[in-house]
């Protein structure tokens, strides 16, 4: 497996790097021993003066990622509590992980593509060089393709859940429908079911 460890106005040293390579290697091994990559962020946390922030991303396979987030002291406590978050998760999913990534193969084809788009309000673009004509109308500052792929509802709370989204787009296996799952604000699922 691939680890990039990187830091946001923080040094990473060797002995965080190693155990970075440790502790990953040991989430991996116990649970995906077939992951690609990992992404390890460190920075100092919004909140709290003197503590940091770790963000864990792991691609363990064709369309599943998994996030972890983390608070601590020093860099190493952080990273600890990221990686807990995602072990945790993973040990609460491991059985329908499983059966997802056996059945990825034969949804390949059914995967379909859709355009993300991510639109700031004019204050949060000020600085910018172009000016917005009103509120009404923000301008589209970044956008992107995302596999919509053929699951279940529980396949999609899955991965919602997984990755740390806010909202999914997928096309409903049993009606074939796009549907959408995302978090309320109550910390429930929500589902929408156009075809129903």
């Amino acid at each position: 497996m691939h680890i990039t460890v990187a830091g946001k106005q923080v040094s990473t040293s060797d002995a965080l790097r190693a155990h970075v390579e440790e502790g990953l290697g040991t989430i991996t091994n116990k649970y995906f021993d077939h992951a690609l990559e990992a992404r390890v962020t460190f920075s100092k946390a919004a909140k709290g003066a003197g503590t940091f922030a770790c963000d864990i991303n792991i691609h363990a396979g064709r369309g599943l990622v998994m996030r972890g987030e983390g608070q601590g002291a020093d860099a190493h406590r952080a990273f600890d509590v990221a990686a807990e978050h995602v072990a945790k998760r993973l040990r609460r999913y491991r059985r329908r992980v499983n059966e997802h990534a056996r059945g990825q193969a034969s949804e390949r084809e059914a995967a379909g593509v859709a355009r993300e788009y991510v639109v700031h309000a004019e204050e949060d673009l000020a600085d910018e060089a172009t000016p917005i004509e009103s509120a009404d109308h923000p301008a589209v500052v970044a956008e992107d393709t995302r596999d919509v792929h053929m699951l279940t509802v529980g396949e999609a709370t899955m991965r919602l859940d997984l990755e740390g989204l806010a909202v999914l787009v997928f096309r409903n296996r049993a009606s074939e429908a796009i549907n959408v799952v995302y978090r309320r604000q109550d910390g429930h699922i929500g589902w929408i079911d156009p075809s129903a």
